[in-house]
């Protein structure tokens, strides 16, 4: 059995806080590109390992960067005048018994499938880059994993470090989550094609208020001029509100693209609907957390988990199976209004052997009553660790 630990939440709720601050970077975000592009290669890596190996091998590829290009936007189409660079670096075993494996080739076709899927407008032919920067993981850490993965043994932890999760989203956390979800939806993409990726929010709550702040990159070939961008713009915002209205009864405010200044024509267009396009730049693991938000209010590990190896790396599957089990103690126990979940690992230790699994909980009841089904989840999760790496390679996980 675990070390699972089970106390109750004393302090006042995150929502009842006098301020809450809450944010969210879209997909076409610098950072996240730099995410999604390390986890997808990771994925990629994950099967071919499968299928030439029998296992996933070693492999940590979390430490992309993207170097912002240039570029000419203006009304009804621009230009690219310098390409966006990306580097793809990380640890990826490279040779099986003596066979070369393509992994920096796979690097460059992963990229480019995920961007022509994810960021239409971006020519991948002329607008980005791609640098692949791929060695073999050092001697022992690559040992430490062969050690159990082709033995088909319980997973030992690469590091000793900690996962954190809680559930369920507030108000405000659910607004900044859905509003750049359906604002970035491909079937909304299809009825509005202005909207560009690069869609980053900040929710601000002061007591009853919460204010929303949008900074929308406007696809400028679809832009006729300054009236069409400030109606087009109008349009969203009035969107926006709908969506956001129908999850609170707080006072909401929206305020999109606010550093606009029309009457200098100055507004945010951009040729391919991402900012990287003109010297915004970006890095794994300065965007979301496993549960698409960065919520300084919260309990939040700094890992970069997209990109690291899903078997074992503590810093991946711990924030997750933190997060399934903050929600499934939630969802499943009636007397659980809330629950806060922390797991630490211990370096060379088989993951299902946290230094401590701490459930923090606020309810009503005696703690007393309620700690038994609440250390079966707990414990149910922390057995199901050794297959977690399905869930990342089906994509349960947004990572990005």
């Amino acid at each position: 059995m675990a070390n699972i630990q089970i106390g109750k939440l004393e302090f006042q709720k995150v929502s009842e806080q006098p301020v809450e601050i809450v944010e969210r970077k879209g997909v076409g975000h610098p950072d996240t590109i730099c995410d999604a592009l390390a986890e997808e290669l990771s994925i990629a890596l994950s099967e071919m390992y499968r299928e030439e190996c029998g296992a996933i091998m070693h492999h940590n590829v979390d430490k992309a960067l993207l170097i912002g290009g240039i570029a000419e936007p203006q009304f009804k189409g621009g230009k690219i005048i310098s390409p966006i660079e990306v580097y793809l670096t990380g640890r990826a075993i490279n040779e099986i018994n003596g066979k070369r494996l393509p992994v920096e080739e796979l690097a460059i076709e992963t990229a480019h499938k995920w961007l022509k899927d994810n960021i239409p407008n971006l020519d991948i032919t002329n607008h980005i880059v791609i640098y692949p920067k791929l060695k073999p993981g050092s001697k022992d850490l690559v040992e430490l994993f062969e050690r159990f993965q082709l033995k088909g043994e319980i997973p030992l932890a690469n590091d000793t470090s900690f996962g954190t999760g809680y559930a369920p989203f507030d108000d405000t956390e659910n607004i900044v989550y859905t509003l750049e979800r359906k604002l970035n939806d491909k079937e909304f993409k299809k009825e509005h094609p202005y909207v560009g990726e690069d869609i980053k929010i900040m929710g601000v709550r002061n007591g009853n208020n919460i204010r929303i702040t949008i900074a929308m990159a406007f696809v400028d070939k679809y832009v006729e001029n300054l009236d069409d961008y400030l109606e087009k713009k109008n349009k969203i915002l009035n969107i926006a509100y709908e969506i956001a209205n129908s999850l609170t009864d707080r006072e909401v405010n929206i305020f999109l693209n606010t550093a606009d200044e029309p009457e200098n024509n100055s507004v945010y267009i951009t040729v391919t609907g991402t900012s990287a396009e003109a010297g915004d730049d970006g890095q794994v693991g300065r965007g979301n957390r496993v549960n698409g938000l960065i919520t300084p209010y919260r309990p939040m590990s700094l890992e970069a988990a997209a990109g690291k190896n899903p078997v074992s790396h503590i810093g991946k599957i711990y924030n997750t199976a933190a997060m399934d089990m903050a929600e499934r103690i939630v969802n499943e126990v009636e007397e659980v209004e809330e629950a806060y979940v922390y797991l630490v690992s211990q370096i060379g230790k088989p993951i299902t052997e946290p230094q401590v699994c701490d459930v923090k909980l606020r309810t009503n009841k005696d703690i007393k009553g309620i700690e038994d089904i609440v250390k079966k989840i707990a414990q149910e999760e922390i057995d199901k660790l050794p297959q977690t790496w399905q869930k990342f390679l089906k994509r349960h996980f947004r990572l990005y």
